[in-house]
């Protein structure tokens, strides 16, 4: 708990100096976390799927994301290349973009959450109505936004041009989407009615370590 409050206060001192930055730092490094979950996840699948007997009844991970592929199976040709030309245990370059993109991205969420702050303020007499005001913008104008804006940026980070992003979108956006609004609402509503204005980034930054971890296995699926 010592360790939390003295981070707690690191974080309001260097947010009150400089807030726009303290938030671009803590999401490159949340976003450089999220991408280490996804590629641990997919070293994970890999593992399994190469081990001889499959998948062990001992290993839990292994067991689910084996399950998850029987329900969407991957190319196994495409997926498991020969030995010589499978990639580095660790993408240090796809991490960098993950990081890059939460740096990048902080300063416009920022002023967003801002602007909706100022827009639908919560009161001790009016909460609930405001919050969901603010979930409604959140999720019908910057959320397709903010997908939009991930798959072009990894996509043409990737070195991909045109063509890429525009398979991109029609391969994994509307799925990508859809699962947005199943989990994102009830996180907003939460964060916008409980925490306070300085840490409702950081707040979904944390919890979207695992959206952004499957936004990583989504991205790097179609890349398959």
């Amino acid at each position: 708990m010592a360790i939390t409050s003295r981070l707690i206060a690191k974080f309001n001192s260097y947010y009150a100096d400089k807030p726009v930055l303290t938030i671009m730092m803590t999401n490159a490094v949340l976003g450089g976390i999220a991408d280490t979950v996804a590629q641990t996840l997919t070293s994970i699948r890999q593992r399994s799927l190469r081990q001889a007997g499959g998948v062990h009844s001992d290993d839990f991970l292994s067991i689910e994301i084996h399950e998850l592929d029987k329900k969407n199976p991957w190319p196994t040709g495409d997926l498991i290349p020969p030995s010589r030309g499978l990639p580095p245990p660790f993408d240090f370059e796809r991490l960098t973009r993950f990081m890059a993109y939460g740096f990048i991205m902080s300063p416009l969420q920022f002023h967003w959450f801002s602007f909706l702050s100022r827009s639908f303020p919560i009161t001790k007499q009016s909460g609930t109505v405001p919050a969901m005001k603010r979930v409604a913008m959140d999720q019908l104008i910057f959320a397709p936004i903010g997908l939009a804006c991930f798959f072009t940026f990894m996509t043409v980070a990737e070195g991909g041009g045109r063509k890429a992003v525009a398979r991109k979108f029609q391969d994994v956006y509307l799925p990508a989407l859809k699962a947005n609004f199943i989990i994102w609402p009830a996180v907003q509503i939460l964060n916008f009615r409980v925490i306070p204005l300085q840490f409702q980034i950081p707040f979904v930054s944390t919890v979207g370590i695992a959206w952004t971890a499957y936004l990583s296995l989504s991205n790097s699926s179609d890349e398959a």
